[in-house]
């Protein structure tokens, strides 16, 4: 008995107490918000009362969820989260990070490329109520900054919080500024992590930089690429609200391209006060969410296994 205690997981533990007091704060979070909170999924299937509680409040089956499907604005909402969220994962989760972690690695001036890291990084430390603010001084119609060079340059100054068109790309530049840098530093340890040697026969053999790059370094980060892909793809039904809402708030102007499924329930269950409904989309956004992830797992599980998470 004390044989398979010491080689299974209790063993595991007793030789490696340090690690796992490391992650319990992490496991117990999970646990606490992950776990705890399934039975509650029943308040979509609910009128829910908080008089009543969760199992005294009326069942009405699939009610809750018709606020939304049968609102007229679910496609255009569905679509603007669908697509801003593809940006997003394109643009500040694969494009931009890779290329700038491929060019911190090639960087041989290391001073250089610790400012340039830290640079990177510090707006991902910066919330989204203060960058809001950062947006607002830079593209206000009077005295942003933007309009102010425009002037300058002898151009018509742009109305942006009365335009629409703009914003989906503005959304994403911010994505990109707010986000590349912990993305960069993700792809640049899985860099370091890839063998010197091989670059180095590569070079010998007389393959430029370019072509190491190419057929070395890329081929060989695609497991890491796929993998935050996919783990983006199961929540490309979330919209980012931090972001969306600090920004834009409820300027209705600019809604037609910026509302998305987590703002427009926020309105809703501020208006209607009913997290039965909340409920119900949300609950509808995870199992899309999973369903995705598991399309999107075996699509890549047949071309390469390896970079695949399940």
């Amino acid at each position: 008995m004390r044989k398979i205690l010491k080689r299974g997981f209790l063993g595991d533990i007793a030789r490696n107490p340090l690690s796992y007091l490391l992650i319990l704060p992490a496991m117990l979070y999970t646990f606490a918000f992950g776990y705890m909170t399934l039975p509650y999924i029943i308040i979509a299937f609910q009128r829910y009362d908080y008089r009543k509680g969760l199992f005294g409040s009326e069942f009405i089956g699939v009610k809750n969820f018709e606020f939304f499907f049968r609102s007229p604005k679910f496609l255009q909402i569905s679509a603007n989260t669908l697509y801003l969220n593809f940006l997003f994962i394109i643009a500040s989760g694969i494009v931009i990070p890779l290329l700038a972690a491929i060019a911190l690695n090639e960087v041989k001036g290391k001073l250089f490329a610790k400012a340039a890291q830290s640079a990177f990084l510090f707006p991902t430390f910066i919330s989204w109520v203060i960058a809001s603010y950062i947006v607002y001084a830079l593209f206000a119609t009077d005295l942003g900054v933007v309009n102010q060079l425009m002037k300058a340059l002898g151009l018509n100054p742009l109305n942006f919080y009365s335009n629409a068109a703009p914003w989906p790309y503005l959304l994403v530049l911010l994505r990109i500024w707010k986000n590349t840098g912990m993305q960069t530093v993700v792809y640049l340890a899985a860099i370091t992590g890839i063998d010197p040697e091989l670059s180095e026969a590569a070079i010998i053999d007389g393959a430029g930089r370019l072509q190491v790059v190419r057929r070395i370094i890329m081929p060989l980060l695609f497991p890491t690429v796929s993998i935050l892909t996919l783990l983006s793809i199961g929540k490309i039904f979330y919209g980012d609200f931090g972001m969306i809402y600090s920004i834009v708030k409820d300027n209705g102007v600019l809604l037609p391209t910026t509302d998305v499924i987590d703002t427009y329930v926020f309105r809703a269950l501020r208006k209607t006060g009913d997290p039965s409904q909340a409920m119900a989309v949300g609950l509808y956004q995870s199992f899309m969410g999973f369903a995705l992830v598991f399309l999107s797992n075996w699509i890549v599980r047949r071309r390469d296994p390896s970079a695949a998470l399940f």
